[in-house]
């Protein structure tokens, strides 16, 4: 692939946890294991915030363009202002905090961890969580969608109403036992889509026309070697906010590929990344895609990708490498 090359300094030191596209910018927020969260600004190429801490972020969400917040191996839950820099702690779980995201609706913010459970935040007010749910398992992932909360704890998916945590969950098993790996939202919907460790991905989209779901289950990158077939975890899904029905899956073995869930057809592949994919994110315009891909335990090669959605596709890739980062820029015709 050639490509014209920028450089940066700072290197991300260590493997990627979570990338997040702004709700109205093309900033990019970034948690890693090397204790810091980052904010880039993709239009401009530069880093505008490095917050360090004292232990690895699992996780990282927005609150709006201004505040985010992370989720650490210290059990912190932590709020950041993106213009100073200034950050406070919210509060704290009683094990690994894995998950947080933030709702606009209740102006909460919700976390979850390996102390099994579920705890609300209210960021207009400092005082112990508002509601905790407590489950029977560790919590690996999580998606909101307005007030529609679904958590994957084991092999199950439970789904919650904001406004009313106090009841029951509607729990479904829906691969067999096999445990899952992430657990994203459809937008503006109740449906969503889960990632396995055996890489299959299971869809449940809302069917208007009738009180049941509709739902599939598919192998997104099937691999064999040597006969037999060679399973790759799914590690994350990302919808596109515009087209509902196009996401990308992103694997264990680097491969990225683009799906249309109403034709389950296959819609392009990306070329495939040395390392594993770890986390992926759209812009608000469904314009740009941020793909990152890191050794999961090794320091270096971590690497982030710009795709840009539209008939020319830009394929922009940096590839931190101690002390300086390289962008290179190449086209591809996806349609």
């Amino acid at each position: 692939m050639e490509g014209s090359c920028l450089q940066f300094q700072n290197p991300i030191r260590d493997a990627i946890s979570r990338i997040r596209f702004a709700p109205q910018s093309n900033n990019l927020l970034i948690s890693s294991w090397d204790c810091s969260l980052r904010l880039y600004d993709v239009d401009g190429w530069v880093l505008r915030l490095e917050a360090p801490t004292d232990s690895a972020l699992l996780d990282c969400c927005f609150q709006n363009g201004s505040i985010a917040f992370s989720a650490g191996s210290d059990c912190y839950v932590r709020r950041y202002d993106l213009h100073s820099g200034i950050q406070d702690t919210i509060g704290n779980h009683d094990d690994l905090a894995t998950c947080v995201e933030y709702c606009d609706e209740t102006c909460q913010v919700v976390s979850a961890g390996w102390d099994n459970k579920i705890m609300l935040w209210d960021t207009r007010m400092k005082k112990a969580p508002g509601c905790v749910k407590i489950l029977g398992a560790e919590v690996e992932s999580m998606s909101l969608s307005v007030f529609n909360l679904l958590v994957s704890a084991g092999a199950s998916v439970n789904t919650y109403d904001l406004r009313m945590l106090e009841r029951s969950a509607q729990a479904e098993q829906l691969l067999m036992g096999v445990q899952i790996k992430c657990l994203r939202s459809i937008p503006n919907s109740k449906g969503f889509a889960v990632g396995s460790i055996d890489g299959r991905v299971t869809l449940q989209i809302p069917d208007p026309s009738n009180s049941n779901d509709t739902g599939y289950s598919f192998r997104c990158h099937p691999k064999s070697k040597k006969g037999r077939d060679h399973l790759v975890a799914v590690n994350d899904i990302v919808f596109n906010p515009i087209i509902c029905s196009a996401f990308v899956t992103c694997d264990d073995e680097g491969y990225v590929c683009s799906w249309d869930a109403q034709s389950r057809r296959r819609l392009f592949e990306l070329s495939k990344n040395p390392n594993s994919v770890v986390s992926s994110s759209y812009n608000h315009s469904g314009q740009l895609l941020a793909v990152a891909s890191s050794c999961t335990y090794q320091e270096g090669n971590e690497k982030l990708v710009i795709v840009f959605s539209s008939t020319t596709f830009l394929f922009w890739s940096i590839n931190f490498i101690s002390p300086y980062v390289t962008l290179s820029i190449a086209t591809y015709a996806i349609f």
